[in-house]
Formats: structure tokens, sequence, C-alpha cells
């Protein structure tokens, strides 16, 4: 499995911002799917994560209401709607998926992920 991110850029505090992520390989074979984001000097974080069928998520705490992740399966893409977003959020962004179906939740921690994708640089100014 082959992830690509795009869709970062430098964003008004406030505005709005689009991240996708394009999978290719075994796609069918992508269970759950995430986005991380590292910061300078800080470790990789959850942002948030969505089940195969859509229809569970979760996300940390500071982007709750302002941020939705979605995927649409026939495209083999992820998304990450960023609406309002705060200077704090600045960060590296990263997109991951597993091939392992979780049991009740999709997972928060970057071991719950076997693949990564490289990574876009979204800079929110004030």
């Amino acid at each position: 499995v082959q992830l690509q991110a795009s869709g970062g850029g430098l964003v008004q505090a406030g505005g709005s911002l689009r991240l996708s992520c394009a999978a290719s390989g075994r796609t069918f074979s992508i269970s759950d799917m995430a986005w991380f984001r590292q910061a300078p000097g800080k470790e990789r974080e959850f942002v948030a994560c969505i089940r195969r069928g859509g229809n569970s998520t979760r996300y940390e705490d500071s982007v709750k209401g302002r941020f939705t992740i979605s995927r649409d399966n026939a495209e083999s893409t992820l998304y990450l709607q960023m609406n309002s977003p705060k200077p704090e959020d600045t960060a590296v962004y990263y997109c991951a998926a597993s091939l392992y179906a979780s049991l009740y939740y999709c997972g928060v921690r970057t071991q719950d992920y076997a693949y990564w994708g490289q990574g876009t640089l979204v800079t929110v100014s004030s």
C-alpha cells in the first residue's frame, strides 16, 4: 500500500483547508485510516481516524468540532477537512492506513498503522 498526502499550504486562522490522501496498491485490503501530525520539536500525535465503513470516527480533543475526517473507498482517498484552524494546528500532517480492522474503534496510536504517507505541511498564520 502506498499513500500520497496533498493539500497542505498556508492558511489564515479561521479559514479552511482540505487535505487529501490517495491510496494505491492493495487498497481493497485497507481497513482503518487516520491522520496524525507532527509539529517542530514535538512527537507525532493523533488527529483523527475512521473505520472502513466510514460510520465510526475518533478525534483528538483539540480538533473536535473543527476538523472532519472522511473517506471515499471507491476512489481510495482519505480526507481531512480543517475548518477554523488555529496557529497551534501548524504541523506536518501524515495519513496512515492499517490492513487490520479494529474490533470496536479505530486506533489512535502510531503503532496501530503500518502504512504512512510522506506528509504535507500545514501552516496556519494568525
